[in-house]
């Protein structure tokens, strides 16, 4: 079997075709789609604004470590345009960026004494 991994996986696209119902349907629930509706969830989370131009939706991803980000890619752009189709919401081409959570490097410099981040001595210490 296997590793998994978890990847974060951000699907845009441009809204197109948009009938009147699915227009006014999006309208309905921008202020619920906005800023604050960016979550990564494995369901997935739309955003987009008033103006109804581009949309971005932000998934979880938990697939295998050697398929890659590419598989991670797929699945989420699979999910959004399976979303989008059931709920009637026209689209062209979609774009994806994902991000392997696992191997993500964390920048711990501010958990540092000043200047051990940068190679620099630190207060006190004794150059050689």
């Amino acid at each position: 079997m296997s590793t998994q991994h978890t990847y974060r996986v951000i699907v845009r696209g441009t809204w197109q075709g948009l009938t009147e119902e699915a227009r006014a349907r999006l309208l309905s629930g921008v202020d619920r789609h906005g800023l604050d509706a960016m979550q990564f969830t494995e369901a997935g989370s739309l955003s987009y604004d008033r103006v109804l131009k581009h949309f971005s939706m932000r998934f979880v991803v938990v697939s295998d470590a050697a398929d890659g980000e590419e598989m991670a890619s797929a699945i989420a752009e699979d999910r959004a345009e399976t979303w989008l189709r059931e709920l009637g919401y026209g689209h062209g081409e979609l774009r994806s960026t994902a991000t392997d959570m696992d191997t993500m490097k964390i920048n711990y410099k501010g958990r540092r004494p000043d200047g051990a981040a940068a190679g620099r001595p630190v207060a006190g210490e004794r150059l050689s």
